[in-house]
């Protein structure tokens, strides 16, 4: 074989063997230099977090770097993080929802892949490719005014769960297409007998300002905020829309406030409700016979829709590598996070019980058909609205501000109206102390 030839072939592969430059690079090979590095990372007592702990050993195995993980409940997991953040302590990956992203970002406690990718080139899989992930997803969850932070991680849509039989002795034969036929033809016929048609997980906190409160706000075409950044709760379409959720009581279980997300899968799952608008991280809980009692009456559709189509909730996470950590710790978790996202592993980490970002992943018709909610999520990861919840910092602020009076609403001690005026009146005060109304921020969800 020619010099010349080998000269001219250098530019497209490794080497002359034919080895292209994805082929060529190795996890081992990147990884030699950090064999006997700790990182430090929090997980969720989750489906996805689980199905990484499962492959964890393969990593480990394979790097030599150590990944230590707290697995901490969802409610106590941002107050975790920011304090270890101000004390520069010694989380080396951050852990970061969609609503902590842009508190995370401007505050300069994580890192952008911009800049690992430079600082780190040699351990950046050439097989990266930023363009698989789902824009929705990464878009919502990895990227703060136009960087990128993080890399989508145990992200899901909301999804109608649904009990075949139950609707089938009703004399249905599929799931609602609308919110408006879930509670008036479904509703009456499905409630009887000490059974609900529905269920919606409420329970004062993030539950109630995200899964509750704002499914009823996008669908009727309404919204948080207006363009002007103003609260927009009194417009007609968000009236609509939170009056609509007051109706659904009627079909769903007494004391439906105190229901979170393991009381509204339970319910599904034991047969007491005929349907849960819940996350497609949840498939694996309701599909499993030692939680589920419907395992071979469970059906999976997009959720409702609303008068303004179907806008399903949007949950997940990213992970990113702080700045606080070491250039050592930044590059082992790097490694980490690239892995754990990545292509090769994603269709293991499903398998495992995870939902990967990945659009290739649900190219192959044989394996999508293994998992029945992986259609009705990809479906409506092609519609869902980024700013279901708003991913500014104050989010947290405004979150316990909505579940507050969201749950005052529902369980009658206030109107719609005069809880919406509540809302409106507080989170004006909580954007205007923000600087958002005097041009000290910019208006940027």
């Amino acid at each position: 074989m020619s010099k010349l030839f080998c000269t001219l072939c250098a530019g497209i592969t490794f080497s002359c063997l034919g080895l292209s430059v994805a082929e060529a690079w190795s996890l081992e090979e990147a990884a030699k230099d950090y064999k006997g590095t700790e990182i430090k990372v929090i997980f969720l007592d989750r489906p996805g977090y689980r199905a990484t702990i499962k492959m964890l050993p393969e990593f480990e195995q394979k790097t030599g770097i150590k990944v230590a993980y707290e697995i901490v409940p969802y409610e106590s997991t941002r107050e975790k993080e920011v304090l270890d953040f101000s004390a520069q302590g010694d989380l080396t990956i951050a852990l970061v929802d969609l609503v902590w992203l842009g508190e995370f970002a401007e505050s300069g406690w994580i890192v952008p892949i911009d800049e690992l990718q430079k600082k780190f080139a040699n351990l950046t899989d050439p097989d990266l490719d930023l363009n698989d992930f789902f824009p929705l997803l990464l878009n919502a969850f990895g990227t703060w005014n136009n960087t990128v932070y993080g890399l989508p991680f145990d992200n899901y849509s909301g999804l109608l769960y649904y009990n075949k039989e139950m609707l089938k002795q009703a004399g249905f034969d599929k799931p609602p297409e609308t919110w408006d036929d879930l509670l008036n033809v479904y509703g009456p016929k499905l409630t009887k007998g000490g059974k609900y048609a529905f269920a919606l997980q409420s329970r004062r906190g993030e539950t109630q300002s995200c899964d509750s409160f704002m499914r009823f706000i996008w669908p009727w075409g309404g919204s948080l905020l207006d363009a002007k950044f103003k609260p927009n709760l009194m417009s007609a379409k968000d009236q609509e829309g939170l009056d609509f959720r007051q109706k659904l009581e009627k079909i769903m279980p007494p004391g439906i406030v105190d229901f979170d997300h393991n009381e509204a899968v339970n319910a599904l799952a034991q047969g007491q409700v005929a349907m849960i608008t819940e996350w497609s991280a949840f498939y694996s809980t309701l599909a499993d016979p030692k939680t589920s009692k419907i395992v071979n009456d469970l059906g999976i559709a997009p959720e409702p829709k609303g008068p303004d189509g179907r806008k399903p909730a949007l949950g997940g996470f990213s992970l990113a590598v702080t700045t606080q950590a070491d250039d050592k710790k930044k590059g082992a978790a790097w490694l980490f996070i690239e892995w754990v996202t990545s292509k090769a592993k994603a269709k293991e980490y499903v398998e495992n019980g995870g939902v990967s970002g990945r659009q290739s992943t649900y190219q192959d018709k044989d394996f999508v058909a293994k998992y029945p909610f992986v259609s009705p999520m990809v479906e409506s990861w092609k519609q869902g609205v980024p700013e279901f919840r708003p991913r500014f910092p104050e989010w947290p602020q405004l979150s316990e501000i909505i579940a507050e009076w969201g749950t005052k609403m529902m369980d009658g001690q206030t109107t719609v109206k005069q809880g919406s005026e509540e809302i409106d009146k507080r989170v004006q005060d909580v954007l205007k102390k923000a600087g958002y109304y005097d041009g000290k921020k910019t208006l940027a969800q």
